[in-house]
């Protein structure tokens, strides 16, 4: 796991200015990589490469980088792990084409690989997550890679004559000359998703590198040049519903147990302390029990608990860890201790970012830290195994909002909003009782508020998009900014699927898993100098799930059937079975409370003017709301206040 950076000017430039700004660029990603760094340039082709590494795997100088190729044709920068590498070596000798190994490290292996099969067919080869800057002495050209699911991620851009390009923003902002453009259609994006999604920065003129894309280019060619694709998540949903699980129940259970396995085995290679994230919930604990399985000594689990009802999983964790025996680490956490990582958030994501659960994550991954360096998480069960509440809902609520006339369900909506989410809430609470736990749901007045917002609505994929916006008109809200086309709103990009619950999924992988989750997972872990894996997301797993019908993932109005079973053949039920509960932080109440005079600053109305990018009043209107409590607008409220925070630290920053 490392920090990459890079520029090139084609037309040639003094190695000095190349190093300098090269060391700038990767001084900024010392948290990615503590334990080395380095720099290589060729003046004549203008090209610098550099990083900062956090050893892994072959912690001997053998595994410095940059690393050049055994022919000499190419000098690589890398962020990430291999985990098939050993494998990729054994092919290599097997084919002749295996150099005088320097040492074991899985960039060595992915460099060996580009020189003998090409860079595409070495990247199809690879199991792994990373980013990788590749320069061809020989062709003179630039390529950047990232993994298929985007788990590691690349920013690039030109900044006049130079095309630059790193792990994160603030690398590219080291470099003379950058322009921190704002772009007002970007943040429109924020607004609706907590995110920018890829291809979109915050800034005019950088994008984010798509997951399983590559960008070429040539010395001489067109400086915009578009990336390609090496792989495509919508050609594995539709080869896996092409060629569905033939076989009984527990056939299915076998296979996905043994292929989850495999993967968790391979991602627990490592020369450094490793463990695992536990929440007590099913996805994490199906990976700590495999992890147990294959480990000849009690693996090392993390969880943070807080004291808030409704906020809490730690107990759950505990039981699940006692069960297993592993070597289990809790921390409670205090509001205070909570409240504190929020200044550290816009430096941490470079740009802003809004999933309020970046909070607890960042603690945990501080927490881990302490004791590992490598830490296997169990995010992409939801996504691949059915889990998120709207799959269960959706179709159910979709089809009867169909059958009612136009004017019914707007009179609904109107019913709907009419009551304070709050009083909802208040309902569901004397009513739970009465109700089987499959149809238990958090926070039930904010679910009523949105099915209100989509009562109205003509098409599935309309009422999707709307199920999953936070503000549902942005361009209301950001002053000359129009919204730009993303996954959700462009049809031609949609997978095909054989029902709308396994559209929703697809669409979730490739747009909330990769620009929410897995970002949120890499910057909390890495300003901690962390290292995350997901096993749930190694390709063959992936495919697997896609061969999987949907009765295996939603079954008696229940996600994540198939995962469950696997996960009931190491833990008992009873320790799992609870309704879904997020990981995230008590924000309505501290909105009202300790974050109150925070957030006034930043949402006052002549600093909302000043800055010129947001209109106070439906921003006042909301905030007012949520402090009266009318509605609890925190999710709407966090997306904006984390602009402003963001763009206040810009701000001071550029002064």
């Amino acid at each position: 796991m490392c920090g990459i950076a890079g520029l090139w000017i084609p037309a040639g430039a003094p190695r000095e200015r190349l190093e300098r700004q090269a060391l700038a660029m990767t001084t900024r990603l010392l948290h990615r990589g503590p334990d080395d760094g380095g720099v290589w340039s060729d003046e004549a082709s203008g090209i610098a490469l550099a990083q900062r590494r956090l050893a892994i795997i072959d912690l001997s100088p053998a595994g410095h980088q940059p690393m050049h190729s055994a022919c000499g044709r190419y000098a690589a920068v890398f962020n990430g792990e291999i985990y098939n590498h050993l494998d990729l070596r054994a092919r290599l000798a097997a084919e002749g084409q295996a150099p005088m190994w320097r040492g074991h490290s899985d960039t060595e292996t992915l460099v060996a690989c580009i020189a003998a099969w090409g860079l595409e067919p070495a990247l199809q080869a690879c199991i792994g997550m990373f980013a990788l800057a590749l320069w061809d002495r020989r062709e003179r050209s630039l390529a950047l890679a990232r993994d298929r699911l985007g788990e590691k991620p690349l920013y690039y851009g030109w900044q006049g004559d130079a095309l630059l390009f790193g792990s994160e923003l603030k690398a590219l902002k080291a470099y003379e000359g950058f322009r921190p453009d704002v772009d007002r259609d970007a943040l429109t994006l924020l607004l609706r998703h907590n995110c920018v999604p890829a291809p979109y920065s915050i800034y005019r003129g950088i994008a984010k590198l798509r997951p399983g894309h590559v960008l070429r280019l040539q010395a001489g060619g067109p400086r915009d040049a578009e990336p390609q694709p090496y792989w495509r998540y919508n050609d594995v949903v539709a080869a896996g519903l092409a060629e569905p699980f033939f076989g009984s129940d527990r056939d299915a259970i076998d296979a996905l147990e043994t292929q989850i396995a495999q993967s968790v085995r391979a991602q627990m290679l490592a020369d450094v302390p490793l463990g695992a994230f536990l929440s007590g919930g099913i996805d994490s604990s199906t990976i700590v029990a495999l992890m147990q399985k294959q480990s000849g000594r009690p693996v090392k689990t993390f969880t943070i608990g807080f004291g808030e009802d409704g906020y809490d999983e730690a107990t759950h964790a505990k039981a699940v860890a006692a069960h297993l025996g592993t070597e289990h680490t809790e921390l409670y956490v205090r509001p205070e201790d909570a409240l504190a990582v929020i200044p550290k958030l816009p430096s941490m994501y470079c740009e802003p970012f809004a999933d309020s659960s970046q909070i607890p994550t960042y603690l945990v991954s501080q927490l881990a830290r302490r004791h590992v360096t490598v830490a296997l998480s169990g995010d992409a069960g939801d996504e691949l195994f059915g889990g998120y509440n709207r799959y269960l809902a959706a179709r159910r609520v979709w089809e009867r909002m169909q059958r009612l006339p136009s004017f019914v369900r707007h009179a609904a909506a109107g019913a709907l909003r009419a009551v304070p989410p709050a009083t909802w809430d208040r309902w569901y609470e004397r009513a739970r009782v009465l109700l089987p736990k499959r149809m238990h749901v958090a926070t039930p007045g904010d679910k009523a508020q949105k099915l209100a917002g989509v009562l109205a609505l003509s098409s599935g994929e309309q009422f999707f998009h709307q199920l999953t916006s936070q503000w549902s008109d942005p361009e209301n809200l950001v002053q000359g900014a129009a919204e730009p086309s993303t996954l959700l709103t462009d049809p031609q990009a949609w997978p095909q699927t054989d029902s709308f619950e396994h559209w929703m999924m697809a669409m979730d992988a490739q747009a909330y898993m990769a620009d929410d989750i897995l970002v949120k997972v890499d910057r909390a872990a890495m300003a901690n100098s962390l290292e995350t894996r997901v096993p749930l997301l190694d390709p063959r797993v992936v495919a697997l799930a896609w061969r999987m019908p949907l009765h295996l993932k939603i079954r008696d109005g229940q996600g994540k059937w198939l995962l469950r079973q696997v996960l009931y053949r190491h833990v008992p039920k009873e320790l799992i079975e609870r309704p879904k509960q997020g990981f995230g932080v008590p924000l309505d109440s501290w909105l009202r409370g300790p974050l109150r005079d925070w957030a006034e600053s930043l949402l006052d109305e002549g600093r909302l003017r000043r800055e010129g990018y947001l209109r106070h009043a439906p921003i006042r209107r909301v905030w007012n709301e949520h402090l009266s409590g009318k509605r609890n607008w925190q999710h709407q409220l966090w997306n904006v206040l984390m602009f402003q925070a963001w763009l206040g630290a810009e701000q001071g920053e550029t002064a």
